[in-house]
């Protein structure tokens, strides 16, 4: 194992942002970017940590591409101050930082073949053309394309194109390498390929990543951490289980997946056992959920559990300790893989209420069976539970 690849593995072991010892490869403190009247980036505070696969996420407009700019240099900060590696970056050009940037549109030089675009960086730099043929052809061979140097860009698929554009980017061994939605162009089957090489590839090289992206489960599968931006502002730092599982707002958890909420009101907080019971109407007796900080009984609280958390039967479930409720499937998707069911439940219903019953509440479970096998039906009665704990409160 190289060294390079030891520090980015290293990286996914040790998970430095929980060590406050732990030095920031890349800080960025209270940096805004304003055009004229319109706020792009508001007083973001972020550190990111030496051999990261970082993503910024979030929707259009949110400001993603902004920070990123600016960490490249395209644009300076209009208050705050960026870092990397312990040198102050906030007004250096973008030919004095440490950075490379991979564009969305690839941006290759279609008259060029393959190896002189990846080589074209060096070139103006004046490197000299032993070390540039060496560090081509290792760069293509880590991207598997040593056997596309001499051809054309529209000679290549768009896999293939997005290869070359990364290799162009990495061949000039920058220390971070931005990526602005780089798979975007790529089809479905293609891009979740990519996302797994993109992975291979930055533990191999060491390199610290930072991906903008506003798919969700790009984030996911790519990332050591996330942040997720809103309006100019990070609202959610976090590893991609904790961003899932635990969201910090309602926006949030429904920005990432699917998401069941009800509303309804704390009754007590337990800190000894680290739990709270929460009343809402859909259910008969109170839930007890984990706790959390600074909750108080007789609080409004929105409880929210994931789709795939909930377990779907003809019959009750016979652990009394289980959250449940009964219901009826009104509608019924078949994805492949999984189906996806809508279930009205008993009751008088909430803020979700489609009709005369109760919350509408969607479950996914995997197709184990053929279709033809299935055991649940539209117009079945049945019977939801999760387990309590798997739920969490929501946060407006």
């Amino acid at each position: 194992m190289t060294s390079a690849t030891s520090a980015a593995t290293d990286v996914y072991l040790e998970r430095p942002w929980l060590d406050a010892a732990a030095e920031p490869f890349i800080r960025i403190q209270g940096v805004s970017k304003r055009f004229g009247d319109f706020t792009a980036v508001e007083n973001v505070d972020l550190d990111i940590y030496r051999g990261e696969l970082f993503s910024l996420l979030g929707g259009s407009g949110c400001g993603k591409t902004t920070l990123l700019r600016m960490l490249a240099g395209f644009e300076t900060p209009t208050v705050g101050r960026i870092t990397i590696d312990n040198a102050d970056m906030t007004e250096a050009p973008p030919y004095q930082r440490p950075v490379n940037m991979m564009f969305q549109s690839y941006a290759l030089f279609p008259h060029m073949n393959v190896a002189d675009n990846v080589a074209y960086g060096l070139k103006r730099d004046r490197v000299p053309k032993n070390e540039i043929a060496r560090r081509v052809a290792e760069i293509l061979s880590m991207v598997e394309l040593q056997e596309f140097g001499k051809r054309k860009p529209h000679q290549l698929s768009g896999g293939q194109r997005q290869r070359v554009a990364l290799a162009r980017a990495l061949v000039k061994q920058p220390k971070v390498l931005l990526l602005d939605e780089p798979l975007a162009a790529l089809d479905k089957r293609l891009r979740e390929q990519t996302q797994f090489e993109l992975m291979n590839l930055q533990e191999r090289l060491g390199v610290t990543f930072i991906v903008v992206t506003h798919d969700q489960e790009e984030a996911m599968t790519l990332s050591t951490r996330i942040a997720v931006m809103d309006a100019g502002r990070i609202i959610q730092v976090g590893e991609p289980g904790e961003v899932y599982e635990r969201p910090k707002t309602r926006k949030i958890a429904n920005f990432i997946g699917s998401i069941n909420t009800f509303d309804g009101r704390i009754v007590t907080v337990d800190g000894d056992a680290g739990e709270l019971a929460l009343s809402c109407p859909a259910f008969s007796s109170p839930l007890k959920v984990p706790r959390e900080a600074d909750l108080k009984a007789g609080q409004k609280a929105t409880l929210a559990i994931r789709p795939e958390k909930i377990m779907m039967s003809k019959d009750a479930p016979e652990d009394r300790a289980l959250a449940r409720l009964q219901g009826e499937v009104v509608e019924l998707a078949y994805m492949g893989n999984l189906s996806i069911y809508r279930v009205q439940v008993d009751g008088d219903g909430g803020d979700n209420n489609d009709g005369d019953g109760g919350d509408i509440i969607q479950v996914t479970a995997p197709n184990l069976q053929r279709v033809d096998r299935r055991n649940i039906e539209w117009d079945d009665r049945v019977w939801l539970s999760w387990r309590p704990d798997n739920s969490f409160i929501l946060r407006d």
